[in-house]
Order: structure tokens, then sequence, then C-alpha cells
């Protein structure tokens, strides 16, 4: 048994041991719980991952050890003994076709099989069969300027499928009355008339280009002064009395109005002198001008056609006409050739044959339609005979001659289609009337202004 003294300095040496082993309390010097083992200045080591309980320390730590280095940004600048290096170029995305859905056989017994329809073939427009054109027995001459020649291709057109009927284009453009160094007219068509002689009518039309000076002997006469509107006159009744000696009827059509004010201005008093002259000698005179202005009475490029339907009649240079411009041109002359011809509407239909009756005895031939109605209606029994209708009294053509001007006025002073006065027992009319005064109010009336009311 040790002694008592001996064992407490036992105890008492190993306790020195095991606190001078023990390190120095971080707290007693004031700093951080955390200071690393090695000191207070040394770095502080971080805990090896790989001894935590997370499975993926280890690819962590093997993804930093073989991470790829940064790469620098492309550079914005190079020398030029540098060679600049080539950008890759994105690979093109494959398009995906999508695979074609197989299509199920359909069978001819198979109700549901979608049978097409054949289409039908395209319809060609057949072209209008051409009527072959035979000699014709009515020959119609246009004469005149480069405005006839439109006249002329608007009337072939008219009479394009009337093999009987032959328009014949005499115009030559730029002529006129005017200069006859050009084209002498009234000598030019007797010319033509006694050489061609089944002309059965005739078309005028000129005086576009005749607003110019007139060359009278050693004088220039100047445009539509009073000595040019006679000669020009003279120069219209000779080429009208070409055509009235050879008996020809004649169609004088006037001058349109153009773009131009002052042209326009002036043809319309050409077309006087020539409406005139014509009517003088009893001709027919057509005037176009309504058909070509609007309701301004101003030059109209445009208007209706003969459909009714809105065209351009008049050509870019605002004198000549389009192939709709002719053609409504043509209609002017038309109707009066019609008259003419007797062809027209006002015509007399030619009377029917008349069926000779049959001998008594001989029956009716089966062509006779006459003599079978009156086979048949002998057989019918007789009908009774209807009642007469009452005669309406006949109404006079014009009824007596009355006076606009003044009134009629009976002896007594009163108007004779007036009626008598009516009596005025309560004096209102004489009093507002005559006087002036306001009349009586009557209760209940808008002017009772009594209060309160009644």
């Amino acid at each position: 048994m040790v002694p008592t003294p001996r064992a407490a300095w036992s105890v008492l040496a190993g306790l020195v041991l095991v606190l001078g082993a023990a390190p120095p309390a971080a707290a007693q010097w004031g700093d951080s719980y955390d200071a690393p083992r090695g000191g207070y200045d040394a770095p502080r080591r971080r805990p090896r991952e790989y001894y935590g309980d997370d499975g993926n320390a280890g690819a962590r730590q093997a993804a930093r050890r073989y991470a790829p280095a940064p790469q620098e940004a492309p550079r914005q600048f190079y020398w030029p003994w540098e060679d600049r290096p080539q950008q890759a170029q994105p690979a093109p995305t494959p398009t995906l076709r999508p695979t074609p859905r197989p299509r199920t056989p359909a069978y001819a017994d198979d109700p549901r099989a979608v049978r097409r329809k054949p289409r039908p073939a395209p319809v060609v427009a057949q072209p209008k069969p051409v009527v072959p054109k035979a000699e014709p027995t009515t020959r119609i001459a246009v004469f005149g300027d480069s405005l006839a020649a439109s006249l002329g291709a608007g009337l072939g057109d008219v009479f394009e499928e009337n093999t009987t009927v032959g328009v014949i284009d005499r115009s030559r453009a730029d002529s006129g009355l005017v200069r006859r160094d050009l084209v002498d007219w009234p000598k030019a068509a007797e010319d033509y008339l006694k050489t061609t002689p089944k002309v059965a009518y005739a078309l005028v039309m000129v005086g576009a280009n005749d607003r110019q000076p007139i060359r009278d002997g050693d004088q220039t006469v100047e445009p539509l002064s009073e000595r040019w509107r006679q000669l020009y006159g003279e120069r219209v009744e000779a080429l009208v009395k070409v055509f009235v000696d050879q008996k020809i009827p004649l169609v004088w059509v006037g001058v349109p109005p153009m773009r131009s004010e002052s042209l326009t201005k002036d043809l319309a008093e050409i077309n006087d002198i020539a409406r005139e002259r014509v009517a003088k000698a009893g001709q027919t005179y057509v005037d176009i001008w309504p058909g070509f202005v609007d309701d301004r009475n101003r030059y109209a490029a445009t208007g209706p056609d003969l459909d009714g339907q809105e065209a351009k009649l008049r050509a870019g240079d605002g004198v000549h006409f389009t192939k709709a411009g002719a053609r409504k041109l043509a209609h002017f002359a038309d109707v009066e050739l019609k008259r003419m011809m007797g062809t027209g509407s006002t015509a007399v239909p030619p009377a029917a044959p008349v069926a000779t009756a049959p001998v008594d005895g001989e029956a009716p031939r089966l062509d006779d339609a006459a003599a079978i109605d009156r086979q048949i209606t002998a057989m019918l029994p007789s009908l009774p005979e209807p009642p007469g209708i009452p005669a309406l009294p006949v109404k006079p053509a014009a009824g007596p001659v009355v006076p606009l001007g003044r009134a009629e006025i009976a002896p007594g002073g009163a108007l004779m289609s007036g009626r008598p006065r009516d009596a005025d027992p309560s004096g209102n009319v004489e009093r507002a009337l005559l006087r002036g005064a306001a009349p009586v109010t009557q209760p209940g009336r808008a002017d009772d202004f009594r209060w309160p009311p009644g």
C-alpha cells in the first residue's frame, strides 16, 4: 500500500502532464475559436472533400483538376502581317421531311372509296363565223378628213353582218375645205361619183382642219372673219351641189368638241356655217356635239357608249376617236341612213300575200291556211254577237284659246274664275286683314295666354 503523501504527489504530477500537453485555450488571447493549429499566422487548410459523406466529392475534385483553361476573348485588331483566324461556320440544321402516310388502297366494292369525277374539258370560245361579203347592192361613200375615217370604221362595224351594204372610205387625212392644194373636195367627189355610179348614199365629215386663213386671189382672209365666213359657206355649197346634181342623198356630220377650248369655240362656229348651207340645199345635217360633252357642255374624253357603260371615247390627242367613240359616232349617222333606206322603226312592214279562195266544190289545199280557217269557221255553230261598245265622246284636238297674260274680269269687277267670298259674321277677316288688329283669342287656342287657362 502506497503511503498517502507519495500517492498524492503522483496524482499531482499526472495532472501537470495532462495540462501541459493540452493546447492553450484561444479564448484566453481574445482570438477566434476557428484559429488553425499551426499558429495564428499560418494559412488555413481546407478539409479534404473526399473525406465527407457526399459521394460526388471525388468527381468534383477530378473536374477541377482536368477543367480546360479559360479561352481569351477574340481580338478586334490584327496587324497586316498576321493571319486572321477563320470563324467556324455553324453546321446546317438538317431538314426533317415528314414521312408520307401510307394510303389505304380503295377498291371498287368499298362504299367508302371516293370516286373522282372527271374534269370537264375546257370550253374554247368558237370564233365568230365570217360571213362571206358578196357584191353589195347598196354602197355608202364617206368623204372628209381623219375624223371621217373614224366615221367610216364605225359604219363598217354597224353593217358588218349585212352583206348587202358596203361602206367605202374616201377620207383623206389633213384635208379640209380651206386648203385646195391638198384636196379639192368638190372636184374629188365629182370625179369619184362619175367613175363609181353605184353609190347610193354619201356622208361628209370635214372641218377639223379648217381653222386657218383662206386664200382669196392675192389676199389672205383671216379665220372666222366676215369675209372668211362667206367664202367658207360658198365652198360648203359647192361640195353639197355635187351630190345634189348626182341625186345622191347626203348626210353631213358635224365636228365634235376638242380638248382645246379655243379650237372648240371656233369649230362650233364652223358647224353653224355648215348647218345653214346644208339645210338650205335640202340635205341632212347630223349634230354629234351632245354625244361627246359632259353636263356642262364641255369636252369629255369618256362617257357612256352604246350599251350605256362608261368608256373612253376620245384618243389621247384630244381630237380623234377610240373604237368605242367611232362606234358611237357612227350611230348618229346610222339613224339617218336607216331612215333614208326605209329600214328603221318607221318603215311599213310588207303586206301579207292574199290567199285566193278555192273554187266551189274543190277541197282546200293543205298549204292554204286561210281556206282551212274559213272551212273550220263554217263548221262551228253560230255564236251570238257581242254587245256593242258604247261610243265615248270625242275629245277635241285643241281647247279654247285662253290668254295667259291678263286676268279675265267679270262685269262686276271680280275674277271670272274666282269663287264668291264667304260671309264673315265674326269680323275676324276685316279686323285682321284690313285693320291689322289681332284676332279675338279663343279659350284653348295657341294664342290664348290668359292665366289661369280657360
